[in-house]
């Protein structure tokens, strides 16, 4: 691995984050806003950044290696996250820790803040936060081929890090340049559809931005205390739930439905399963809150709706406190956050498709017990699934599972209640953000003790970028010489 490709493509990144930065930045000076100053000093810091290690480093000459692909990933993710975090710490709306943490959970689309009051916040500030997410949702690294596509030969490594969901190792360039700028393509459509929209139901043109850029990018952010609570409104909640439905699906299905028609959609059999998913905890939740708590059938409906598509989008908007809900219904949720959406979506979880193919992988292998020489095959929207995909996906759901009990223990160690620490741990992971009890659906995580911020810190770092990419970092071998 040659660490100068790494620093100089970290200092192209560096650099793309400060022009970012001049949106808000920009925002605050129309506005006359105190937090001008934060995001100045934010510009300078990523543009010294920037340039120092694009001195310091070279462009590559040549293909990137499977190594410097993760590296360039992970460590951009950190990068990003520090330099993203500057003008809550220096404009003294947060400490160091709670700004980080505030940053990496707009970045992973997780929605968890730290934030007490988050109406009291400029309006510039609170465009860099939806905006973080709106970077991350799609993909820092999709969005930085997308629109720096002369990085150089390898950059497949650096998607392959970053995407989410199982995939045949397969992208070839210029295929993967033109797949990101088609898919960077739909998103900003999406996001300026879902602006207009909000914006012809009474949000304020501010407002329905960030509320567009946390929806399409699942993210949860809001410019409000209670969430989407506040509006009370079920027309805004229709459209929300019609996004965020529309961004919980594979992006890619979209391009391929541009070039093909729509059908794809409608054939498509993840996307299919996902809604399967949604309505049939819709109905579940809605019959819990009827018989168990006496709620009204369509307001029941009504919320049950908005909760199963948030949740099981990773977005985490909250239009009823679904903590005082049934234990019935918080099960549910809970198994909601753990699937997440689907593969290639901005939405987080474990992913649909993991879920089909595990489930199928189950059946092939007993139906290999009850017949020895039967060859394992696995079939899913059309396509046969090699055994290293499948092997891959199961080697994932350990490595998934075990994080979450992991985070879990080191949490209850902290001192969390545990069925709290349990939610927390599986709402970060999965990117989902409002969790159970203290930090629940109408609570912050300002309350996590210390190092429990630091554990949600790295949870939700490792569930955006699905485990692998960052637990490569840690191991001696990966910064050793050798030709991988």
């Amino acid at each position: 691995m040659d660490c100068k490709i790494v620093f100089f493509v970290l200092g192209k990144v560096a650099m793309a984050c400060a022009i970012g930065l001049t949106v808000p930045c920009m925002a605050a000076f129309v506005l006359g806003e105190e937090s001008l100053l934060a995001f100045i000093t934010a510009i300078i810091v990523s543009v010294f950044v920037g340039r120092g290690l694009m001195g310091y480093g070279h462009r590559p000459a040549d293909s990137l290696t499977d190594r410097e692909g993760i590296a360039i990933t992970a460590l951009t993710w950190i990068m990003v996250t520090f330099l993203g975090m500057i003008p809550y710490a220096v404009g003294g709306y947060l400490s160091i820790l709670d700004s980080v943490l505030e940053c990496i959970s707009g970045l992973s689309g997780t929605g968890a803040t730290v934030l007490n009051d988050i109406e009291v916040l400029p309006q510039s500030l609170l465009l860099w936060r939806s905006m973080t997410h709106w970077f991350g949702g799609l993909g820092i690294i999709v969005i930085f081929i997308a629109l720096f596509p002369q990085i150089g030969r390898g950059t497949v490594h650096m998607f392959n890090a970053e995407s989410t969901g199982p995939t045949e190792d397969n992208r070839m360039l210029p295929r993967l340049r033109e797949m990101a700028k088609a898919l960077f393509a739909v998103y900003i459509t999406f996001t300026l559809a879902a602006s207009i929209v909000f914006t012809c139901c009474g949000m304020s043109p501010i407002v329905a931005v960030d509320h567009a850029m946390s929806t399409i990018a699942t993210g949860g952010f809001s410019t409000y205390n209670d969430s989407i609570a506040h509006f009370n409104s079920p027309v805004i909640e229709g459209w929300i739930v019609f996004f965020m439905i529309l961004s919980s699906a594979n992006f890619g299905m979209y391009v391929a439905a541009w070039r093909k028609g729509w059908k794809v959609i409608v054939r498509d059999v993840e996307f299919r399963t996902y809604i399967g998913i949604v309505i049939t905890a819709t109905l579940l939740m809605a019959a819990n809150l009827v018989c168990q708590q006496g709620w009204q059938g369509t307001e029941a409906l009504r919320q049950a709706l908005f909760q199963a598509t948030s949740l099981s989008s990773s977005t985490g908007f909250v239009s009823s406190d679904f903590d005082q809900w049934p234990a019935f219904s918080k099960a549910i949720i809970l198994l909601l956050m753990f699937i997440g959406g689907c593969a290639g979506s901005t939405a987080g979880g474990f992913k649909v498709t993991r879920i089909i193919l595990l489930i199928k992988t189950m059946k092939a292998i007993i139906g290999m017990k009850l017949h020895p020489r039967m060859v394992l095959h696995v079939h899913s929207n059309g396509d046969e699934f090699s055994e290293d995909i499948l092997y891959g996906v199961a080697r994932f759901f350990f490595v998934y599972a075990m994080l979450d009990v992991l985070w879990t223990v080191l949490l209850v160690f902290d001192g969390v209640a545990v069925f709290d620490a349990v939610g927390v741990s599986i709402s970060t992971m999965g990117s989902c953000g409002p969790a159970f009890g203290q930090f629940g659906a109408t609570c912050t995580y300002s309350s996590l003790p210390v190092m429990s911020k630091v554990v949600v810190c790295i949870s939700m770092l490792m569930g955006r970028l699905e485990s692998f990419t960052v637990l490569a970092l840690l191991m001696p071998s990966f910064w050793r010489k050798s030709n991988w």
